[in-house]
């Protein structure tokens, strides 16, 4: 099978069943911008020598497949795969170890400190799109109940395994301090 088809030349995609759509179309979107977060993890995995990151990572990776496939599949249709209340619950059990490791926020902190945890923290930021994208879709076509669940909690892990990662290469998070009054910044 040849990695091109060409039945995407005319500007359409194909959705799970068949059902042809623009590819701007605001669920191509939604799925899109789930698989770009699914990239970002893979950037993190990709430079991260921490096994216990990279297990739950790759976890995250798998449950970002089922919600593409959930959002891939018409309105209207069952999707074959769906993100439910025991995938909430993991991210939530995520974000509690790493935040029981993790001093409590005192400041907005700015994104950076090691490797893992400025691509953890660039990781987060597109998954809030992809939120933002499906929050929109939903506003047009029905959308699985967990979904927009899934990404909220998982901008919170990736935010929380970003300042696990730097505690653990005992790198401090960089708190934003804001202007003094009348500094212009």
């Amino acid at each position: 099978m040849k990695l091109y088809t060409k039945h995407g030349d005319d500007g359409s995609t194909g959705l799970i069943g068949g059902t042809r759509v623009l590819k701007n179309d605001p669920r191509v979107a939604a799925y899109g911008d789930v698989d770009e977060t699914n990239a970002a993890i893979g950037v993190v995995i990709a430079g991260c020598n921490d096994d216990e990151t990279v297990a739950t990572l790759r976890g995250i990776q798998a449950d970002l497949f089922v919600l593409g496939a959930e959002l891939a599949t018409p309105a209207g249709e069952q999707p074959r795969f769906r993100v439910g209340e025991s995938h909430v619950k993991q991210l939530e059990n995520w974000i509690d170890a790493a935040s029981a490791e993790i001093a409590p926020l005192r400041n907005f902190v700015l994104p950076g400190g090691t490797a893992t945890a400025a691509g953890l923290h660039l990781a987060r930021t597109v998954c809030r799109r992809a939120e933002r994208a499906v929050v929109g879709l939903a506003q047009m076509q029905p959308v699985g109940q967990w979904a927009i669940v899934y990404l909220n909690r998982l901008s919170d892990l990736l935010f929380a395994l970003a300042r696990q990662a730097n505690k653990r290469s005992n790198v401090e998070d960089i708190p934003w301090h804001p202007p003094k009054e009348g500094s212009g910044g």
